[in-house]
């Protein structure tokens, strides 16, 4: 009998818990198709989701002056993240020595030694491409390196649409790029890595252009890289404007001090408007400035930790 009893247990609690999956999944999926159809939620979010969780994060580039041609290695910038005491690294590829499995796993294991996640990496292929041949490279270029995120244990990409070739037209851009990401998404959805588009120089300096190839591209793997710098006047939207328009849809953002034309950035304002969005993620610090990076990005890095400090949940 007591067999017996705790068997039906057994059987009712199993039967709980599949209901309960099926609801978390299906709810899931709703919340995945409202996301990339870019829909508004129906009605107020859950109070967590509403709550910001910023991480300090630094990218490779901050220290591309001696990346570049040396002496730094990938290795070493790793090991002045943990310096920097940044949460993440943003694993910039132009930087590494190679694209072999040896190599990657060898940073893999060496961001475990030092506790140290990734919050992704990066390729600078140009989507914007007229030809379809050129097109299909493209693709298959973003689908190496979508290779070498899963080996890295990244689990997201950042992409890069591109500049119009002479003679195109914004709306031919906007379809050569839905074209290669619909697909490059379909191919790192099954490996879980998002591809987060940077609005970068090109085509993707316009929020509404990011947001209508996302809604285009109509895929839970498809997200805005945001880099809070790169906004062009647009419609009468300013840069603030864009950059909260694009928030919802954010992977990561990527942290200067200066507008692309100099002007300086309301750091404050900045993390006012991710905080009111309920953004969870890395602020990465991407250093560009005129001092030394070697005493430039701990100083900028240490104004992400303070406003992290002072807007987020954690």
């Amino acid at each position: 009998m007591i067999h017996s009893i705790d068997r039906r247990r057994f059987m009712r609690q199993a039967a709980l818990t599949a209901a309960l999956t099926g609801a978390t999944a299906a709810t899931g999926a709703a919340g995945a198709l409202a996301n990339s159809s870019l829909a508004p939620p129906a009605g107020q979010p859950p109070a967590a989701d509403r709550q910001p969780r910023f991480f300090s994060g630094c990218c490779a580039y901050s220290f591309r002056k001696y990346l570049e041609h040396g002496p730094m290695t990938m290795e070493d910038f790793l090991r002045r993240a943990v310096a920097l005491d940044v949460n993440a690294v943003d694993m910039t590829g132009y930087y590494f020595k190679s694209m072999s499995s040896d190599y990657l796993t060898g940073l893999r294991h060496l961001a475990f030694k030092l506790a140290l996640p990734f919050s992704g990496t990066a390729c600078g292929v140009s989507m914007v491409q007229a030809d379809a041949a050129k097109r299909a490279e493209a693709l298959s270029e973003i689908r190496k390196w979508i290779d070498a995120a899963e080996i890295l244990g990244a689990s997201h990409l950042r992409i890069f649409a591109g500049k119009l070739p002479p003679g195109a037209t914004e709306a031919q851009g906007v379809d050569w790029v839905v074209e290669i990401m619909k697909a490059a998404c379909d191919y790192s959805a099954p490996k879980g890595i998002t591809l987060g588009l940077e609005d970068h120089s090109g085509i993707a300096q316009r929020a509404r252009v990011c947001l209508e190839l996302l809604r285009r591209v109509d895929s839970p793997y498809a997200a805005i890289n945001l880099d809070i710098t790169h906004f062009l006047p647009d419609g009468g939207q300013d840069a603030y404007a864009q950059i909260a328009s694009c928030v919802p849809y954010a992977t990561v953002a990527h942290v200067r001090e200066v507008f692309d034309d100099g002007t300086p950035i309301d750091l404050d304002r900045v993390w006012r408007i991710f905080r009111d969005a309920g953004f969870k993620g890395y602020m990465s610090a991407e250093y560009e400035g005129k001092e030394d990076p070697m005493t430039g990005v701990p100083k900028l890095v240490a104004k992400i930790r303070a406003l992290n400090t002072k807007y987020s949940s954690v």
